[in-house]
């Protein structure tokens, strides 16, 4: 019955217009929702309105020539005198934000991309009739100006209107200025509305695409070639994950959503690249968390005749190059760090010394299957029948030491019982010669000495299969054809992955990966509250 009375009142409401047919699927639809109100009601009666006046809602016809960005750099130092010299008319188009009406005048903020003017609206500039019109216009409304520069009486560099017109009609309003939206999930949920109402927000993806660009740019000026490969797979391989899967239906298939493109990377290496890299979205069926999204990107590169710790020094000299770039300086804060990036301070230090030093554990107990086992159970952490030394070792590292490593550590020499696809290292085959890079207290990057002996890679892949078989649902698939490519030979090389992601949260100091992806996983929305539900986050699965 509330549905009908809302309803009937939005009709009632609009009676008056020839053009109120027009709205009534979307009242219908509001209503239905349970989010018709008088705000609303309101809305659609100012667009019957205006199209009554015979003013069109979504026009094509207006053309820009400046950003407000632009205006403000180029004219924001400029005194009243030097304004009125400069003589030239601007066409600038953007969203309104705030409205201050005082009668005749009226004060409206525009909002071009990231950058917000003061337009002054006065009744004798634009003529009666025309601001009549213009008094229809709602917050939220993208508005199309004309007019030049002066200064008001506070000093603020403001347009002048000469004209005024509707771009595109805005029907739902702005969340309330000195509130904005705070919801979590809203925010993430309807990005659009975030992004004009938070300015933070805004900044955030514009520094993600500088990352992204830089990264691009340094690679490219050290002789790295951009490649794509395949996001269907039919064999998941290059990480330990678990892997989504789906079906194509003309090759009557199963295939998998790519977990990681290393594999295919190195394939081009037997072909004769000796530098690739490919920035490129992966897909693992694990846990969302702070840290985790199913959907994520990395930055992934293959380097020939080079070894693990030429990695070290490129990824140094890379990321506080970008930290610089981005950033203006290579100390950064994150969440009440100050992180160092600056070349030289990065600490290199094994896996197992890290064990040692950091978490606390005496070589003669880590390095005892059973004294190991105990002091992870301990920890409590579960071990599992038939697990190795080196992922208890590893397990210890989880919860001893990765928490700890706040600012920039190389943790390198991982036992090769969890490095399938790292090179052993030649004084002791027990480890490989591996590192991970950790920045406040998390995973940032996996590198390590390419494996190329196709004979060793067949046994650890037919490991992986044995522990798969197990129960391990994250373990290797068996890859013949990869194998075959090594079997025609890969020169000697190292290669890394790094979380972009990642590497954006630390440089715009954001908690959860949800505030650097423009579009983060989410459960649907319920019919009851149109998605503003808050759900806990399920546990996450490994980095």
């Amino acid at each position: 019955m509330a549905d009908n009375a809302n309803d009937n009142g939005a009709a009632k409401s609009r009676a008056g217009s020839p053009h109120a047919g027009r709205f009534k699927p979307l009242a219908d639809a509001l209503a239905a929702r349970d989010e018709y109100n008088d705000v609303l009601r309101t809305r659609i009666d100012k667009a019957c309105a205006l199209l009554d006046a015979d003013q069109q809602l979504y026009p094509n016809t207006f053309r820009k020539d400046t950003h407000i960005g632009e205006i403000l750099a180029a004219y924001s130092d400029l005194d009243e005198t030097a304004l009125a010299e400069v003589g030239k008319v601007f066409l600038i188009a953007g969203r309104m934000t705030s409205l201050r009406s005082f009668g005749k005048v009226t004060f409206i903020k525009l909002l071009d991309g990231s950058e917000s003017m003061q337009v002054f609206v006065a009744r004798d500039d634009l003529g009666q009739d025309a601001y009549q019109v213009f008094k229809k216009y709602d917050i939220g409304d993208i508005l199309g100006v004309e007019g030049d520069l002066f200064r008001t009486k506070t000093g603020e560099l403001t347009l002048r209107a000469k004209q005024v017109s509707l771009v595109t009609k805005s029907m739902r309003p702005l969340p309330e200025k000195y509130h904005g939206l705070k919801d979590m999930e809203t925010r993430y949920r309807q990005r659009y509305v975030d992004l004009i109402v938070t300015p933070k927000t805004s900044e955030i993806f514009r520094k993600r695409t500088m990352i992204v660009r830089g990264l691009r740019n340094y690679l490219d000026s050290k002789g790295f070639l951009e490649v794509e490969t395949p996001m269907m797979q039919p064999i998941p391989g290059g990480a330990t994950a678990k892997p989504f899967e789906t079906h194509h239906n003309a090759l009557d298939m199963k295939l998998y959503m790519r977990i990681a493109p290393e594999l295919y990377l190195k394939r081009l290496l037997v072909g004769g690249f000796e530098k690739v890299y490919e920035i490129n979205r992966n897909f693992r069926n694990e846990g969302i968390s702070t840290r985790h999204n199913p959907e994520f990107t990395m930055l992934e590169f293959y380097w020939a005749y080079a070894d693990f710790r030429d990695l070290m020094d490129l990824t140094e000299d890379m990321l506080s190059s970008i930290a610089r770039d981005v950033c203006g300086t290579t100390v950064v804060p994150y969440q009440g760090n100050d992180i160092d990036l600056t070349p030289g301070n990065w600490t290199r230090l094994s896996f197992h010394e890290s064990i040692e030093k950091i978490g606390g554990v005496d070589p003669a107990d880590y390095n005892d299957y059973d004294r190991c086992a105990a002091i992870v159970r301990k920890s409590g952490e579960k071990v599992i029948k038939g697990e190795k030394l080196g992922k208890l070792q590893a397990k210890l590292f989880d919860i001893l030491v990765e928490p700890k490593l706040i600012q920039p550590h190389f943790i390198y020499h991982y036992p090769t019982d969890i490095s399938p696809l790292s090179r052993r290292n030649d004084q002791n085959p027990d480890i490989t010669d591996r590192f991970e890079l950790f920045v406040v207290g998390r995973e940032l990057g996996n590198a390590f000495s390419e494996l190329n002996d196709p004979v060793d890679q067949r046994g650890r892949f037919e490991d992986q299969v044995k522990e798969k078989a197990a129960g391990d649902d994250e373990a290797h698939f068996m890859d013949e054809d990869y194998v075959r490519a090594l079997e025609y030979g890969m020169p000697p090389a190292a290669g890394q992955g790094i979380g972009i992601d990642r590497l954006v949260m630390l440089l715009t100091d954001s908690a959860s990966i949800r505030e650097v992806i423009l579009f983060p996983l989410l459960r649907p929305e319920t019919p009851q509250n149109g998605g503003n539900t808050s759900v806990a986050e399920p546990a996450a699965g490994p980095a």
